[in-house]
């Protein structure tokens, strides 16, 4: 016995207790599909028979449904469930899901139920009980889809429930095999002759009947037409327009969804009770004339036409309206009127129609989204959206957009076939490349990106880093990069130390990297260098200029002067570098002196002072070895803390003293070079000379012998050196680590301050949360490489700024700084 339910819904099964519900679900569903009252019960109370936690059980249990279903997860709710007001709460769950809620009711014989109680000991309740359920489900059974069960099967037997079998069923909406290609078509509105003419043009060959009438279009190779809806109404041939559509879809050539005018028409055609007005007048004396057959035909079309279609692996959804990202592949009644209507504010405006709320603006979804239904002078993308509804029967144009090569076909109306309620809209002035607005960077925002899909950017992240942004950056137009925070190795075990080359070189062993390279970390601040022929900039990891007036266009000079043959080898006129400047104090010299030189001085003045006082009470033969022995470890601490910053700071007279070690070139005219390995970087930067220069040293590492890399890191961090930067060789990596530094010992003494070596702070310190910051540096590497390749395409700026901006949104998520 087949129980057909979709592919993503609510299961809810019903029955007394005793009826085998359990047994079912583990039989036809993954123990992480299930959620059973019992289990929640014990959750809340350590007693899974504790009738008196039901209501809390209930209320966690309905909060992990809308989690699953909100995932897009199957979900099972094994509960008696024989009561009505328990079962609405969960189509309740179920609707705000956007899911279908289906019923699947055991109707075990009561006397099947009661000897399976008998046989457990956790059912020692009366068979009173189970009559009661019993009954309270025979009053419900008539009843289960009057509540809003979308599917009910009712198994009456043992021998049924045993022989059933589970079988998922997309969802009318899933075509997400079909993948194209497609050319989608904007609202036809009855314009047949501007529909055959627009096919033509996309390379269709019309097909005709004996009366000459358009009956089919077939497509050039294995394309496929997708219309957004509202065929119908205002324009001079509805009746052509649906006999060609028909015709197609039939042929298995074209695929439509329903407009809210398909809705309108067919209720009209039903004989009931509606507005004739909006061009419905229109279709509805044109079809007057078509045969009985034909009408029965157009409205049994229009009627089994879907609301939106989700294609191409996910890829593409179209809707009449357009959809939210969150309504993709769902069904429910508020899906469909989204996808039929838009997102109305429920007033009307000076012209009697809908208020409509305009959702592009606020889309951030990975699936390319197009659709009708709002008119637009000419269709233009929002967010990954289009809208094709450029008004061919109001004397504008039939627009189709060819998926997924992008390219926008059109065709002029004819004529104006019919006068619009609104007034035509004016068209949009072309938006500058190098214009940046305000909505481009505000808001939730999902920013597409090639090596991890889209990234998510939070509204309280946008505002943070606006402040930012706007106040101190400098002009966008040279801000092309903003370089990704690095994540730590992983906390090492060892006793003495918190990080340690052996986790960076078994994580990307684990990973499958055969080589790595470690490259010296330099203690200064990391700068990106703009050089172009003309003009250029240098500036933070924050995009704040590194110098102000002669000093920053003297040390910007003297960059371009050494890259002069790099521009010629790379046949460039600019350059984009990634590099670290030192001394700290060239540019940190506010905080050295106010955080860590406050420290150290004060350390410095207290501590021998306290061990002074402290011997002269033990001599004194007062006991305090214990803290003597502290303090003294304090005052060594101190010392070391101090050397430990001082050894990065160097003084600087104008530029003398200044250095700057670049490691990757980023991207030149035309082109970016992540796809290089990181030796290359390296031997390609070393050919910078000149005493502002320093080289990085390296080391390339086999990660199944790393031992020359411990080694190598342990001579750096003993010579007081801050350590090293582990990275994949071959540099691109896909989902691996970008890069992780390894620092020393003492380093991490200017991190944690001078007493992080004690035991119980390294314990503590030792528990450190890391993955939050390894999520940040992935997604800020690919913000980065989005926005580099970008600019290699030659987009436009605000598309760059996009990235960009994203890198310095979320530097403000509340990561511990120290990581």
């Amino acid at each position: 016995m087949e129980l057909k339910i979709p592919d993503l819904c609510l299961v809810v099964l019903v029955g007394a207790s005793g009826s085998g519900k359990s047994t079912f679900a583990r039989k036809h569903f993954l123990p992480t599909q299930v959620l059973s009252s019992d289990y929640f019960r014990g959750l809340v109370s350590d007693d899974e028979n504790d009738q008196t936690a039901s209501a809390a059980a209930f209320d966690v249990l309905h909060y992990v449904a809308a989690k699953r279903l909100e995932a897009g997860k199957v979900t099972v709710v094994d509960a008696t469930n024989v009561q009505a007001p328990d079962r609405a709460k969960l189509i309740e769950v179920a609707k705000k899901a956007n899911v279908l809620p289906v019923a699947i009711v055991l109707d075990t014989p009561t006397e099947v139920c009661l000897r399976r109680n008998a046989q457990r000991p956790d059912r020692d309740f009366g068979a009173h009980v189970v009559k009661r359920h019993r009954a309270a489900l025979r009053r419900s059974l008539k009843f289960l889809g009057k509540e809003g069960f979308k599917r009910v099967h009712v198994l009456r037997s043992e021998s049924e429930v045993d022989s059933s079998v589970i079988v998922y069923e997309k969802l009318l909406n899933d075509l997400r095999h079909e993948t194209g290609p497609f050319d989608v078509i904007g609202d036809v509105h009855g314009c047949r002759a501007e529909l055959e003419e627009l096919l033509v043009e996309l390379g269709y060959e019309i097909q005709r009947d004996d009366e000459g009438r358009a009956v089919d279009a077939i497509p050039p190779g294995n394309r496929k037409a997708v219309f957004v809806g509202d065929l119908v109404d205002r324009g001079p041939d509805t009746p052509g327009v649906l006999r060609l559509v028909m015709g197609m879809v039939a042929a298995g050539h074209a695929l439509s969804v329903r407009g809210n005018h398909e809705e309108k028409l067919v209720r009209a055609l039903r004989g009931h009770k509606v507005t004739v007005r909006h061009g419905l007048e229109k279709s509805l004396e044109q079809l007057a004339h078509e045969t009985p057959e034909f009408r029965r035909a157009a409205e049994k079309f229009c009627d089994g036409l879907i609301a939106h279609y989700v294609l191409d692996g996910g890829n593409l959804v179209v809707a009449h309206a357009g959809l939210p990202e969150r309504y993709h592949g769902r069904a429910s009644a508020k899906v469909r009127s989204f996808a039929l209507y838009g997102d109305t504010t429920g007033e009307v405006d000076e012209y009697g129609l809908p208020v409509r709320l305009p959702w592009a603006n606020d889309y951030r979804g990975a699936a390319m989204v197009l659709y009708g239904h709002v008119l637009v002078p000419e269709a233009e993308w929002i967010n990954n959206t289009m809208c094709l509804e450029t008004g061919v029967v109001f004397g504008g144009k039939l627009t189709a957009l060819r998926y997924p090569e992008k390219e926008l076909v059109a065709v002029k109306a004819h004529q104006t076939w019919y006068e619009n309620d609104r007034p035509f809209p004016a068209p949009v002035a072309e938006r500058a490349p190098d214009v940046l607005s305000l909505t481009d960077v505000t808001g939730l925002r999902r920013v597409d990106t090639s090596l991890m899909g889209a990234v998510t950017i939070r509204a309280e992240q946008s505002a943070s880093a606006l402040e930012v942004m706007s106040r101190f950056a400098i002009d966008p137009h040279d801000l092309l990069y903003l370089p990704p925070t690095m994540a730590p190795c992983a906390t090492s075990a060892r006793d003495d130390v918190l990080e340690h080359p052996d986790e960076a070189f078994a994580e990307y062993r684990a990973a499958g990297v055969a080589q790595v390279i470690c490259e010296e970390k330099h203690m200064g601040s990391r700068a990106v260098l703009l050089v172009r022929k003309v003009g250029g900039a240098i500036y933070t990891r924050t995009g704040r200029t590194f110098f102000d007036g002669e000093l920053g266009e003297s040390l910007l000079s003297r960059v371009r002067s050494a890259c002069a043959g790099l521009f010629d080898e790379l046949s460039t006129d600019w350059l984009l570098i990634d590099a670290e400047l030192m001394p700290w104090n060239a540019k940190a010299s506010g905080l050295i002196r106010e955080q860590y030189a406050a420290v150290g001085a004060a350390a410095a003045g207290a501590l021998p002072v306290a061990v002074e006082a402290l011997e002269t009470a033990a001599a004194r033969g007062v006991d305090v070895s214990e803290l003597l022995a502290r303090t003294a470890q304090r005052a060594s601490n101190a010392a070391a803390y101090r050397q430990a910053y001082e050894r990065y700071c160097w003084p600087v007279e104008g530029l003398d003293g200044v250095r700057i070690a670049p490691f990757q070139l980023l991207a030149a005219e035309g082109r970016t070079f992540h796809d290089r390995s990181h030796l290359w970087h390296l031997e390609t930067l070393g050919r910078l000379e000149g005493p502002l220069f320093q080289r990085t040293r390296r080391l390339v590492v086999d990660t199944a012998d790393p031992a020359a890399g411990v080694r190598w890191w342990e001579e750096l961090t003993e010579a007081g050196g801050e350590g090293m930067v582990v990275k994949p060789l071959a540099n691109s990596a896909g989902r691996v680590q970008p890069g992780v530094k390894v620092r020393g010992r003492e380093y991490l003494r200017i991190i944690y301050g001078p007493d992080y070596t004690s035991p119980e702070n390294l314990e503590r310190l030792r528990k450190r949360a890391l993955g939050r910051k390894r999520g940040l540096a992935l997604r800020e590497y690919a913000l980065g490489i989005e926005a580099l390749e970008r600019v290699a395409r030659g987009e436009p700026l605000w598309r760059v700024h996009e990235c960009v901006f994203g890198v310095l949104a979320l530097e403000s998520e509340p990561v511990d700084p120290r990581l």
